[in-house]
């Protein structure tokens, strides 16, 4: 017989979760793995909310075993350290991003590209090694192999940063793998939201010149003059896409959402390189043709390995890129929820673990039953006597 979640590991722990598809989320009671000899324990501060969270909570890709707790945008306070955890020590502020597990064995492995790896855990909707479910960080505590964790630079804020552990890598990565660091490249970012105006603050850090595309003309102030992007495009525009037309060395495509790549790769230069960012809950339509006459490619990208993702970290610490984002109570989750899917946030949600997140007392299974039961029970009884009344009442 299958342990419920509450039973599964001997630490209770207790988040916010959903437990079917409609995405609604709630409080859940759970529990983790004792603390073992290369493992790190943290308490949970601040949490990311990622579209991924969104997608995975709502089935979108068909994949969800429930009950699911999201969230892989972690950072908190370690509490306690396995005997052989030399990377962190009790006090140490530290964050765990996308995956929280691998075979640490294979080629992508032993290359630092453990998000590649066939074997890959990932913090939420994965099983562990004993075939137990890995669960997020909307939950109060976490226990991750040291491998998985991640420094966090002193004096850099937990709250604002803890975006960085995916969108931060999400778009770090592939400037870096695909060679679009390099000062003076025209770089074109789609999509204005919680990648894309990461991405923006990134490019412009490597010293690129970022092109922002946009379907939206309403997000061309910030574009421009907070996030200090050089130009700003109008995706439905043909006009501006068509004066733009082979102008750009790279282009990140941040968009989630179902749209059409034809524009986009018209952008490019000739031998240019656009790389999805996005996961599309449909497939989008390639077109070949110009592929084919400008030696233009289309790559995909998804977050990275520890090595870069530390790297990652630092170097926003030492320019201070930080993302856009709004702090809300764990209580605000299913608002939020609503919110993302129309766009309106600024640029991500962080939930504040810390002061918001309280342990919700939930009965029992057999517990459950037997008031279930009894209220059934109940409703019978009530109901036999009411027919007595009426039949009584008729006969008089």
């Amino acid at each position: 017989m299958a342990k419920s979640p509450e039973t599964e590991h001997p630490v209770k722990v207790y988040g916010w979760g959903s437990r079917n598809s409609s995405g609604v989320l709630a409080p859940i009671n759970f529990s983790r793995r004792e603390t073992g000899d290369h493992d790190v324990q943290f308490k949970v501060l601040y949490c990311g909310v990622c579209h991924t969270d969104l997608h995975v909570v709502k089935n979108d890709w068909g994949s969800t075993q429930y009950p699911i707790i999201p969230g892989h945008e972690i950072v908190g306070e370690v509490t306690e350290v396995g005997s052989k955890v030399e990377k962190v020590k009790v006090g140490d502020e530290v964050g765990v991003g996308c995956l929280v597990g691998s075979c640490r064995q294979c080629d992508q492995c032993t290359n630092g590209l453990e998000n590649y790896c066939p074997k890959v855990i990932w913090t939420y909707g994965s099983v562990y090694t004993d075939g137990t479910p890995s669960q997020g960080g909307y939950s109060n505590l976490m226990v991750v192999d040291e491998h998985f964790i991640v420094l966090w630079p002193k004096n850099f804020p937990l709250d604002a940063g803890a975006p960085l552990l995916c969108a931060g890598i999400t778009t770090y990565s592939p400037l870096r793998y695909f060679g679009f660091d390099k000062p003076g490249m025209n770089i074109g970012v789609v999509g204005l939201g919680g990648l894309g105006h990461v991405a923006v603050k990134f490019a412009k850090a490597f010293g690129t010149n970022v092109t922002v595309i946009s379907k939206s003309t309403n997000k061309k102030k910030d574009a421009i003059e907070k996030l200090g992007a050089d130009s700003f495009l109008v995706s439905r525009n043909q006009e501006e896409m068509k004066a733009a037309a082979g102008t750009l060395d790279g282009i990140l495509d941040t968009v989630s959402a179902t749209h059409a790549l034809s524009p986009l790769i018209g952008l490019l230069k000739p031998h240019g390189k656009m790389v999805l960012l996005g996961a599309p809950a449909q497939p989008l339509e390639l077109p070949v043709f110009p592929l084919l006459t400008g030696r233009k490619a289309i790559a995909g990208s998804g977050v990275g390995g520890m090595k870069e993702t530390q790297e990652m970290i630092d170097f926003a610490a030492k320019h201070n890129i930080l993302p856009d984002v709004e702090i809300i109570p764990i209580d605000y989750i299913n608002k939020a929820m609503d919110r993302l899917v129309k766009s309106d946030v600024k640029y991500r949600f962080v939930i504040d673990i810390a002061n918001s997140l309280k342990p919700e007392y939930q009965l029992p299974s057999f517990m459950k039953f037997c008031m279930k039961s009894f209220v059934v029970i109940l409703s019978v009884f009530l109901t036999f006597i009411l027919c007595g009344f009426i039949f009584r009442y008729m006969r008089s």
